[in-house]
């Protein structure tokens, strides 16, 4: 079907016209790695995105999806996660014709890699990949073709930000993607983090502009900063990234 593959070579497809008929949006929980999946779905052609699945929330996800009429075209990742197990190898065996997507620069194994650029493409709407580096080298941020809103996993976070020491992470670089690729989008645009460890659900480019206690900072504080937060290290992280690397196109074992 017409705009429902994404283009490797060339890196853009039209964008189809429509009655203006609004997006699908839900946003779902998984609590052990407090990490939200998000569902966007073309209400006319019944193609839908799924960002963030989790394994052990993928049957649910999948459930939704056939409840609410829709054909999931990517399971997509921001990120190769040290948080929890992605469960786009698993939805593409619950939703057969489901193809999974990450970052090119994640180095993790995956039906289809994307770029800087890139568009993904569901019915009447498209996704925006913006490289986000820092708190890993494959990070990325999805942004709604009308600029309406951003999907920035753990780059930027509702009054916070992902961390970057692990992963091949860097400060600064951090830094750098937030203020030249999220922070340049309209200033009502809705932020949809990955995580949110206090019950917050959704934020806009100008209050995490404005209100963000890390990235209001000056880069040389920014840096300072993230290189003392003594976090501890992930509880998954030993066995979540080496399945990560891999179950993009493989169905996790139970």
């Amino acid at each position: 079907m017409a705009g429902a593959t994404l283009r490797v070579a060339g890196r853009r497809l039209s964008q189809r016209s429509g009655s203006g008929v609004p997006i699908l949006l839900r946003q779902m929980f998984e609590p052990k790695s407090c990490t939200y999946t998000y569902l966007l779905g073309d209400r006319e052609s019944h193609e839908a995105v799924l960002i963030d699945p989790v394994l052990e929330t993928a049957p649910r996800d999948a459930q939704l999806i056939k409840e609410l009429g829709l054909r999931l075209l990517y399971a997509v990742n921001t990120h190769c996660h040290a948080d929890h197990i992605t469960g786009s190898g698993l939805l593409r065996s619950l939703l057969p014709g489901c193809q999974s997507v990450i970052s090119r620069l994640s180095g993790a194994q995956a039906d289809l890699h994307i770029e800087d650029g890139d568009s993904i493409h569901f019915g009447r709407f498209a996704l925006e990949t913006r490289s986000s580096p820092g708190h890993t080298p494959g990070c990325v941020t999805f942004v709604l073709n009308d600029h309406s809103m951003a999907f920035t996993g753990d780059a930027l976070l509702i009054r916070g930000c992902g961390r970057t020491d692990f992963q091949q992470g860097c400060a600064k670089t951090l830094y750098h993607s937030v203020h030249e690729k999220i922070f340049t989008l309209p200033g009502d645009c809705l932020i949809y983090p990955a995580h949110d460890y206090r019950g917050l659900t959704v934020s806009t480019v100008e209050e995490e502009r404005t209100l963000n206690p890390r990235l209001t900072l000056s880069c040389e504080e920014f840096v300072k900063v993230m290189d003392n937060l003594n976090l501890p290290k992930p509880q998954q992280i030993d066995f979540a990234v080496p399945a990560n690397m891999h179950c993009g196109i493989q169905t996790p074992p139970t």
